[in-house]
């Protein structure tokens, strides 16, 4: 058993950069179709914690929850367009928002009615797994370490986070061929369409600048400087017992300082390394979450699947709902949903697939996923806790 701290930092980082090498080969790309490349950046050392490979109980791992994760969240909004996100319009961001508020509805009310089969610590582990479902992984993972999310409970969440919308998204686009029927049921309002075509806008996230050595070493002095900053920002503000610990408290507000810092010049640097970075250090702090799980975690997997279906219908409901108050399309219903589901990867593709030229407004608003998605997450957890 590997068991000195710098061994398994090392191995931490050989496992990470063994999976995003392999999955980005376009001859293995095939298989991390349906198993993302963040599986088994999850999987790989758990699967080795559990077989005795690595020490589960190392201290270093803590250590790298506790110093890399703030730094990650802010290189991660750092590169949020907010002003192109509010040139969407109006039913745009009320169709998303209508979308998170079905997650977290959904959440709150399976958690009411079957949280007692669930388990204990249900409201944290589905808390967690809402702020991946508003935003995405980098969200999950905050709100895991805000809500103190036991790493036991935590790994089916991982899972569910894989299957369930992977199958949410392929009924998404089997719905495609379906626009005019239900836009015509729903006489849904055909200027929303072209209101968007003229607003969206192209986010810088997507565009690739010349990268250079002096903006890498820029880019973790911001990161590792902005972590610091909310630490102590955080030791100035009270301890909420059983509602906001410190570590809840610094990440609320290393979100907030990722999001002023995109209103400045600073945004610049998501083209040039600041996003490819953030993704990198938050895979890690992946990894060493991982290693502290066991794979008996998995037992009663068709449980936790369930709900995790259960909550995603409701969020359909509710969006559904929402585009016949305001006569919304199809076409904002996918786009939305896959933006809180799926994320920044997947919705651009959803929101092409039925508006071709149409791609970024997928993108623009799971990025406003990214952005509310900690907050909301937190807020559902600690609702759940009610019940």
């Amino acid at each position: 058993m590997i068991r000195n701290q710098f061994l398994i930092v090392i191995s931490l980082i050989v496992i990470e950069a063994a999976v995003l090498f392999i999955s980005s080969r376009r001859r293995f790309k095939k298989y991390f179709s349906f198993l993302p490349a963040v599986f088994w950046i999850y999987f790989i050392p758990m699967l080795l914690a559990t077989t005795g490979v690595l020490d589960p109980k190392s201290p270093v791992y803590g250590l790298i929850s506790v110093y890399l994760l703030p730094a990650s969240l802010v290189l991660l909004l750092l590169s949020s367009d907010i002003k192109a996100i509010f040139r969407l319009g109006s039913k745009a961001l009320t169709m998303m928002l209508a979308g998170s508020f079905g997650i977290m509805l959904g959440t709150c009310a399976m958690v009411a009615f079957f949280g007692d089969k669930l388990g204990q610590y249900a409201w944290s582990a589905f808390g967690s797994l809402s702020g991946s479902w508003i935003g995405g992984s980098a969200n999950m993972i905050a709100v895991k370490e805000a809500l103190g999310t036991p790493d036991a409970v935590f790994t089916p969440m991982v899972v569910v986070d894989t299957i369930v919308p992977y199958v949410w998204m392929g009924v998404l686009i089997s719905m495609v061929g379906m626009q005019g029927i239900f836009d015509r049921w729903n006489r849904s309002d055909s200027g929303i369409l072209r209101e968007l075509r003229e607003k969206a806008a192209v986010s810088s996230a997507g565009q690739h600048g010349k990268r250079r050595f002096r903006d890498y070493a820029v880019i973790l002095f911001i990161a590792f400087s902005g972590g610091i900053v909310s630490w102590y920002a955080a030791g100035l503000l009270p301890v909420i017992p059983n509602v906001l610990s410190r570590y809840a408290w610094i990440i609320i507000c290393v979100s907030f300082l990722g999001v002023g810092l995109s209103f400045t010049p600073l945004r610049s640097l998501g083209s040039k390394g600041a996003t490819d970075t953030g993704y990198y250090l938050l895979y890690f702090v992946l990894t060493s979450i991982g290693a502290k799980a066991s794979i008996d975690c998995f037992n009663g997997m068709l449980l936790f699947i369930g709900a995790g279906f259960l909550i995603v219908l409701t969020h359909g409901l509710v969006l559904l709902l929402t585009a016949r108050v305001i006569r919304a399309p199809l076409f904002l219903i996918a786009t939305a949903s896959q933006a809180n589901i799926g994320g920044v990867a997947s919705a651009p593709v959803v929101a092409a697939a039925y508006q071709p030229g149409l791609a970024s407004v997928g993108l623009l608003l799971a990025i406003l996923g990214n952005i509310i998605g900690t907050y909301l997450g937190i807020i559902t957890g600690k609702l759940c806790s009610l019940f």
